[in-house]
């Protein structure tokens, strides 16, 4: 391209590339004014940002990231009148610095964004922060202590939002935004497309221009976004572009899966979706190198890590979704023996790509990643395990009319233990953080949801208000009560926390715990998941053992056949409990749901 500037290109091979993409999309007669639109929406950028971005951008990712995910107001200091004394946002950066201050780097902020439903999921205006948060200040006072994260919901835009609104009103401009279907079509056209929903997929409006159907995904409030039409990808673009100015060094691409519509296809997974991704990282690499995209993906592995491309042309991270049903199976069971199969096959295609691995977010447990992975009898065990212990079961519908589970809905410390069991508040304590444990240890970048962080349980009467499923899992806190909660040393609370405090310390203090470095399995005993980690350099190993059961657990570890030294000391970095190393083995005992990430 030209040199616009005299000192700022697009360097060609690039260039070709982002033209490639569009070509693709839009075909060759059509590709040629988008790539113009585009090259002038790269250039405004670059122009505003002559420096790129400043703060952590482009610093790689090492074993002291960890990102906490949270809404931004997630916690609250109510006053006399009911309202917040302070913008949420302002209270959640006061309690992460001031009072818990937990050991980690980055923080995924929910949709923070004026919204209509779904918690945020439904956006109604995406460059501004909702008013009932705080603002964009708010947001830089964060991002001045921790890497975030923000949400990029482009599968769909609220009803209310103004681009579905002059829709509505038969604005010619917004007239192709929408995927819009006569209501006299055949249903046949639609037969094959994948639902994560139980809930129809076409909803009817009535426009200027009389009625219609429009694709909505998710819910009638949530409606779907045509990419076909390429304004709608350049106002994307202009809009992830803002995200980058406003701080955001990841970006999660949610529900992408879905994003690109073709009748008589299944709608998921689709070339031209894949290509879209593509494009946005060629977009960030031309002007914001550094940013990260992950994509949220809630499908079986293989589908799931095709988002990370050949390793160097589409997402850097990816959600691991197995990862917590099978650590739920593995402690439900008492066995870990498919979760260490499982995780002996895991690898990512290149250095720059890497797995973000978590056990519990803003949305439920999702079982359709473990289908071939755990047989329709053990997935059922979870959902029968759920049920008994307060959860809900979500569905989605078939393409032959027919429902499947989709996910379980309950605090992950609920899905592990039964609230109403006769049984120590801290063994149910050591329960879950065993299983947290087992997150941390695996490579990759851990996402840590707020609830899990600080124990919550189930939040029953949120499902009985709103009647959704997944408010279970998404209660807020007021500031008061928490911190009440963290000076009580008996309460849950503070057990799960100081425990949490305490892994998150050693991981981020060791560089066996690297991202990029070596992870192998080690079969030990079925009711204990083992694996050695060593840093990307060599120079540093730690052998992590966790204890799925309520028994005890004694192994006998012969460093020589574990190609480990024989002679030398072993330390447990979360007690300091020592071994001495000898010709005949070590003897390490693990109590019930204990955990040891033995420094080699």
């Amino acid at each position: 391209m030209a040199d616009k500037t005299g000192s700022w290109h697009i360097p060609r091979p690039l260039q070709r590339t982002m033209q490639d993409h569009l070509t693709f999309l839009y075909g060759s007669d059509g590709s040629g004014p988008v790539w113009e639109q585009l090259e002038g929406i790269l250039y405004s950028f670059w122009h505003r940002n002559p420096d790129r971005i400043g703060g952590r951008a482009g610093t790689p990712l090492t074993e002291k990231d960890s990102i906490l995910i949270t809404y931004g107001d997630q916690f609250r200091e109510q006053g006399e009148d009911g309202r917040p004394k302070v913008p949420p946002l302002q209270t959640l950066h006061e309690l992460l610095t001031d009072t818990l201050h937990p050991p980690i780097s980055g923080i995924h902020l929910l949709p923070f964004f004026p919204y209509s439903s779904d918690d945020g999921f439904s956006i109604i205006d995406y460059t501004q922060v909702n008013p009932q948060m705080g603002t964009w200040a708010d947001v830089a006072r964060l991002n001045k202590d921790y890497r975030l994260m923000f949400d990029a919901v482009i599968n769909h835009v609220s009803r209310k939002s103004e681009w579905f609104q002059r829709f509505l009103a038969g604005d010619p401009e917004y007239a192709e935004w929408f995927i819009s279907i006569d209501p006299d079509a055949p249903q046949e056209w639609i037969s094959k497309v994948v639902r994560p929903r139980a809930l129809p997929l076409l909803t009817q409006v009535e426009t200027a221009n009389g009625p219609t159907l429009v694709w909505t995904t998710f819910s009638e409030d949530q409606i779907d976004l045509n990419f076909a039409h390429p304004p709608v990808l350049l106002r994307i673009v202009e809009i992830l572009l803002f995200y980058v100015e406003k701080g955001a060094e990841i970006i999660r691409l949610d529900a992408i899966a879905y994003l690109w519509k073709k009748i008589g296809t299944s709608c998921i997974h689709l070339e031209e979706t894949h290509r879209v991704v593509k494009l946005l990282r060629c977009v960030l690499e031309a002007v914001a190198p550094g940013t990260i995209l992950i994509t949220e993906t809630n499908v079986p592995h293989k589908e799931n890590i095709s988002y990370f491309g050949d390793g160097s042309d589409e997402a850097q991270m990816v959600y691991q979704f197995p990862l917590a049903p099978l650590v739920m199976h593995s402690i439900v069971s008492g066995s870990a023996r498919t979760l260490s199969t499982w995780a002996s096959g895991l690898e990512t295609p290149s250095e720059q790509t890497a797995f973000f691995n978590f056990t519990a977010s803003h949305d439920g447990v999702g079982v359709m990643p473990a289908r071939g992975l755990l047989s329709d009898a053990e997935i059922q065990r979870l959902v029968d395990t759920t049920l008994e212990h307060g959860g809900r079961v979500s569905y989605k519908t078939n393409a032959d009319g027919s429902r499947s589970v989709y996910e379980l809905n309950i605090s992950y410390f609920d899905a592990l233990s039964d609230p109403d069991a006769d049984e120590p508040q801290a063994t149910q304590a050591m329960r879950f953080i065993t299983s947290q444990a087992i997150m941390l240890s695996l490579a990759g970048v851990p996402g840590i949801y707020v609830h899990s962080l600080v124990g919550s349980r189930s939040w029953q009467a949120g499902v009985e208000t709103t009647g959704h499923n997944r408010t279970i899992n998404r209660e807020k806190l007021l500031r008061s009560r928490l911190e009440g909660d963290m000076a009580d040393p008996n309460s849950v609370r503070r057990q799960v926390y100081e425990a949490y405090y305490r892994l998150l310390d050693v991981r981020s203090s060791n560089a066996a715990f690297h991202p990029q470095g070596a992870q192998r399995m080690l079969v030990l005993d079925d009711g204990v998941f083992a694996l050695l980690r060593t840093s990307p350099e060599g120079e540093q190993s730690v052998l992590c053992a966790h204890n799925v059961t309520g028994q005890l657990k004694v192994m006998h570890l012969y460093p020589r056949d574990l190609g480990l030294a024989t002679e030398g000391t072993w330390r447990d970095l979360l007690s300091d409990d020592e071994y001495a190393v000898a010709g005949d083995g070590v003897v390490v005992d693990l109590a019930p749901y204990a955990v040891r990430w033995l420094r080699i």
